[in-house]
């Protein structure tokens, strides 16, 4: 299995960045975190964290996955990543998981690779995300990718990334070593 980009730019929700990385480490996978524009990142709500690397030192041939926290404007500034937007329509052309959460699934919409597919995000972004077939559930997958509604989902969206990737067996590991609460 190859690196798990977590993509962060200011402005990022800190639940869904930190429970993704989180729970994608202690199931066993290599994330990568990279700040767009710089490694030095504010979230939403005055957390600051320093990235493994930035958005320009990727790899896309390293990448098995793109999984984006969102939050505002950390979702806009994703979005507006010419960079990012690149490696996310590389990892789809390559059928590689693409996946997004709250605000971000307008960064998947801004790559041009939401067209037709199941998507759901935080309430009020589905006029950001007019080529999907919008729904409303919790979590959402559709072929290679995986959407989440946002902050209080965020333990069921990564949980569902860890069964996709991996399998179902180490999800429900995960999950009683964490006291998660499974459906």
């Amino acid at each position: 299995m190859g690196k798990i980009l977590i993509p962060l730019a200011e402005g990022f929700e800190e639940i869904e960045a930190v429970t993704n990385i989180d729970v994608l480490r202690r199931a066993g996978l290599d994330v990568i975190t990279a700040g767009i524009g710089s490694k030095n990142i504010e979230g939403d709500h005055g957390i600051k964290v320093e990235a493994d690397t930035v958005i320009s030192e990727i790899d896309t041939a390293d990448l098995d996955a793109v999984v984006l926290p969102g939050g505002m404007p950390g979702a806009a500034n994703l979005r507006d990543s010419n960079e990012l937007r690149n490696i996310i329509k590389k990892l789809n052309e390559e059928n590689k998981l693409c996946a997004a959460v709250c605000a971000a699934p307008i960064v998947l919409e801004a790559a041009g690779i939401l067209d037709g597919k199941k998507a759901t995000s935080y309430p009020g972004f589905d006029k950001d995300m007019p080529s999907c077939n919008y729904q409303e559930d919790r979590v959402v997958i559709d072929g290679n990718l995986i959407t989440g509604r946002g902050p209080g989902v965020a333990m069921e969206f990564v949980m569902t990334i860890v069964e996709y990737l991996l399998d179902e067996e180490t999800k429900e590991e995960l999950q009683k070593s964490m006291l998660v609460k499974s459906k």
